[in-house]
């Protein structure tokens, strides 16, 4: 009995325990946690890969590296995603046409073809977030109401209660997103593109994501209590009501004034 009670309180005992509750957390982790929903990387063809990378050797390589590992103040493309070039370059932001705080939005430069080859030879040198399918954009699949709540909770310190944007610090703004692509929506919150953070699946899922494009689509198709007024918020609202209000008191104070004279 004094031996089997000597093994049990083995000194060797807790190491072993701590590796088998190392081993068990691991493996609980990798069954129950969040996988990314982030749409799969469409099969990219050898030739599709060649003709992006001739298209970033012309256009791209002066900034970000014959190898796309950035330069000194100009970053590695090593692992930004398809996503990432789709979003940059569909919205003219890349190739950059000047230096500033921020990278403005301008028509694309290349069609529809050449972006997604460059796209494709971006991924082709690392893994990173994908162009989003069109069901993740659509936003008729999604809760604006739910979107709305998501968004005023994520987006609009920066880009307005209702997507107007506004400006930030340095110099730098945040865009108007009514006239945004849905798809360029999503693919901004996977990259998090210049002052914007990312919103990964474990900050927001997928389906979060296609609401808040579904609040976003109804924002674009006008005020629905008729006058925007700049949609700025009580500010615009309340200054117009203090004109006009402040306006009729002294309408009312001259009438009286020149009736009672």
């Amino acid at each position: 009995m004094k031996a089997l009670a000597a093994r049990r309180h083995d000194r060797r005992a807790p190491v072993v325990l701590l590796l088998l509750a190392l081993l068990l957390t691991g493996a609980l982790y990798a069954v129950l946690a969040p996988t990314s929903a982030d749409a799969a990387p469409a099969a990219a063809t050898a030739d599709e890969v060649e003709t992006g990378e001739k298209l970033f050797q012309a256009n791209c390589a002066t900034c970000h590296g014959p190898e796309a590992t950035g330069r000194e103040g100009v970053p590695s493309l090593v692992g930004v995603g398809a996503a990432a070039v789709d979003f940059q370059v569909g919205t003219g932001r890349m190739p950059l046409q000047m230096n500033g705080p921020q990278a403005p939005a301008k028509p694309a430069q290349f069609d529809e073809e050449q972006i997604a080859a460059l796209a494709a030879y971006v991924a082709s040198l690392g893994a990173g977030p994908s162009v989003p399918t069109a069901e993740q954009v659509d936003g008729s699949l999604g809760d604006p109401a739910n979107g709305m709540a998501l968004f005023r909770t994520n987006c609009a310190m920066c880009h307005n209660a209702v997507g107007a944007g506004g400006a930030l610090s340095e110099g730098k703004w945040a865009p108007n997103l009514w006239e945004t692509t849905p798809t360029h929506v999503y693919e901004a919150m996977v990259t998090g593109p210049q002052s914007m953070p990312v919103f990964n699946e474990a900050t927001l899922t997928s389906e979060e994501k296609r609401d808040i494009i579904a609040f976003l689509d109804l924002q674009g198709q006008g005020a629905p209590g008729g006058l925007s007024l700049g949609s700025l918020g009580p500010v615009s609202e309340g200054l117009w009501a203090w004109v006009i209000g402040m306006g009729l008191l002294i309408g009312a104070a001259v009438w009286i004034g020149a009736r009672s004279s």
